[in-house]
């Protein structure tokens, strides 16, 4: 890909972003028992959304970002 800041542009990357933020809020509220368990899961699942479209972004085709892309969608 030509612009490494592409992503920004993209609407679902800054829904991901925001997701990501509105979770780590959230789950910050959350309690203190459940920051191994639960919280770490839900972390986890809401940066990996946005890890998938900035790997995809550095691939080195737009067939190979659509990939990664795909792999956000739910079947």
């Amino acid at each position: 890909m030509q612009d490494n800041k592409g992503y920004k542009k993209l609407k679902v990357y800054r829904e991901a972003h925001k997701l990501a933020l509105d979770v780590y809020s959230i789950t910050a509220k959350f309690p203190k028992s459940e920051i191994f368990g639960l919280v770490s899961q839900m972390r986890r699942a809401a940066v990996s959304v946005v890890a998938n479209i900035l790997e995809g972004q550095a691939r080195a085709t737009r067939k190979e970002f659509k990939q990664f892309l795909s792999i956000l969608t739910v079947h």
